[in-house]
């Protein structure tokens, strides 16, 4: 009864003093401020998580709302097969500033759980690489590689995950979509698999 019990002691200092207010337990008024007492502490502690729900990164009751207001769900949400996914995608999509660099996309595969590398593929220019090297056009100066694990697997952690969540998942399928709906217009991208 904590907090209900601090609210009834406060009504009853704000209440006349004298020998017609009794603040016996066993009286109606006793039964009603407690009942009204009892909400004010059950508003108080929603009003405690609204302050949670109220930062994108921790909330989970709001979550449809927040992702509303991002424009989700995509086609990438719906690949998302936990709470912690779907917020990861909708906390990158509005902190997201983007950029072209690899160290961006690291970072982007990072957020949803995912270890990768990137590599340019470069055209081959005649004296600037060594002997050995690939033969390719020069349209390959827009295309680009992730490296990624064969398949991702991805483990239940305790404050990112909401119950209803698996303990362990597998799959690439998230990371792709992500990576193609940031790259850059002009390029194409290659995922790799160890």
């Amino acid at each position: 009864m904590g907090l209900a019990a601090d609210y009834l002691q406060q009504f009853y200092a704000l209440l006349p003093r004298g020998q017609a207010i009794s603040s016996d337990s066993d009286t109606t008024l006793h039964d009603l401020l407690l009942g009204i007492c009892e909400e004010f502490a059950r508003v108080d502690q929603r009003a405690t998580v609204l302050i949670e729900e109220a930062d994108p990164r921790t909330t989970t009751e709001l979550l449809a709302d927040w992702e509303r207001v991002a424009g989700l769900p995509d086609e990438c949400t719906e690949l998302a097969q936990t709470v912690s996914d779907r917020r990861n995608i909708m906390v990158n999509k509005i902190t997201a500033q983007g950029r072209q660099d690899a160290a961006y996309f690291v970072g982007v595969a990072s957020n949803l759980g995912y270890t990768i590398t990137v590599e340019d593929a470069m055209p081959y220019e005649a004296g600037h690489q060594f002997n050995g090297a690939e033969i390719t056009a020069s349209e390959w100066v827009f295309v680009w590689r992730v490296n990624s694990a064969a398949t991702s697997i991805q483990t239940f952690k305790v404050g990112q995950n909401t119950v209803g969540d698996a303990l362990r998942w597998w799959g690439n399928d998230l990371l792709e979509c992500a990576i193609k709906r940031l790259k850059p217009a002009h390029t194409h991208v290659l995922f790799s698999y160890a």
